[in-house]
Order: C-alpha cells, then sequence, then structure tokens
C-alpha cells in the first residue's frame, strides 16, 4: 500500500507516541500503539498484496489474483524474497490466464531471484519443463524435470513427475 519511506514513519510516530501513553500511564493505548507499530514492520517484509495474491491464487480466482499482483508497480523496489515471489506468481497467473512465452520469462526470473522454499522451486522448475515440453524441446525440458526432482525433497509432486515423464515418452 505506501512505499518503505512512508511505513518507517508510520513506525517511528506509532512508537513515540506510544512511548508519550506511557508517559501518561495510558497502558491500554500504549500498548495497542506498539502492536500497531509491530503490525506495520510486518508488511515492509512481508507485502500485502503478494499475500493477497496467494490467498486467491489458492482459493483459486486467478482473475483477483491477477488484479493485487498488478497492484505493484514497482517490484525492483520489493525485498529480495519478495520479489522472487512476484516473479512466481506472475509465472503462475501467466500459465493460466495469457499464455507461456510471459510465464517462462517469469519463471527464470523467480528461479534466478532466489526462492526460498524447495517445493517453491519444484513447481517454477516443472513448469518451465512443462512450458519448453510444449515448444518440443524435450532436451532443455529434461533438464528442468531433473531439477525438479532434486528441488522436491518431500516428493510433492511425485505424481506430476511421474505423469509428465510419461508424457515426454510420447514425444
Amino acid at each position: 500500500m505506501y512505499n518503505k519511506q512512508i511505513k518507517i514513519a508510520l513506525i517511528a510516530l506509532a512508537t513515540l507516541f506510544a512511548i508519550y501513553q506511557f508517559y501518561l500511564f495510558n497502558i491500554f493505548y500504549g500498548i495497542l500503539l506498539l502492536l500497531l507499530a509491530g503490525l506495520i514492520v510486518l508488511t515492509i517484509f512481508r507485502n500485502e498484496y503478494i499475500m493477497l495474491a496467494f490467498y486467491f491464487l489458492r482459493k483459486g480466482d486467478v482473475n483477483k489474483a491477477d488484479k493485487f499482483i498488478k497492484k505493484i508497480k514497482y517490484p525492483d523496489n520489493l525485498v529480495k524474497n519478495q520479489r522472487a515471489y512476484y516473479y512466481f506468481l506472475n509465472g503462475l497467473i501467466e500459465t493460466q490466464l495469457r499464455g507461456m512465452n510471459k510465464a517462462e520469462k517469469f519463471f527464470k526470473m523467480a528461479l534466478n531471484t532466489g526462492l526460498r522454499m524447495k517445493n517453491d522451486q519444484a513447481v517454477a522448475n516443472l513448469n518451465l519443463a512443462g512450458i519448453y515440453l510444449s515448444k518440443r524441446n524435450k532436451k532443455v525440458a529434461s533438464h528442468y524435470l531433473q531439477e525438479t526432482k532434486k528441488a522436491d525433497k518431500h516428493k510433492l509432486l511425485s505424481d506430476q513427475v511421474k505423469e509428465f515423464e510419461k508424457h515426454m515418452k510420447k514425444i
């Protein structure tokens, strides 16, 4: 919603006003203001639009997820992890709404920026393998499939990988 400088200023004001409330022995209002400052601190490290886009994507409402992810005007100002998930979400949305060419770009950017969780890396690699297989580039698709197997430690995507391998043998 707001950029980092405004959030930091709001945190400072809320903290100073909380200290003033403690000075006046208004303990309840002081604690309430400190909780508000803590909530604002959380929004610095977790972008609210990315969280909302993830929520709507899990619910299956891709159009709403797209609406919220498009509200991020300057993705370069995001923290590195947030930027990686911004690209990851864009890739997932592009595969479902528009097409594979932009999705390929977004998934590569997400992997290069550094997705934090191995499962998300596996999903991005599996999507890239699917994109390259649809382009009839079996060699690159098999490379990304191997990367998927490496990243999928808990075997959550094992069924999709097996199905993908069956499909690769047909081509």
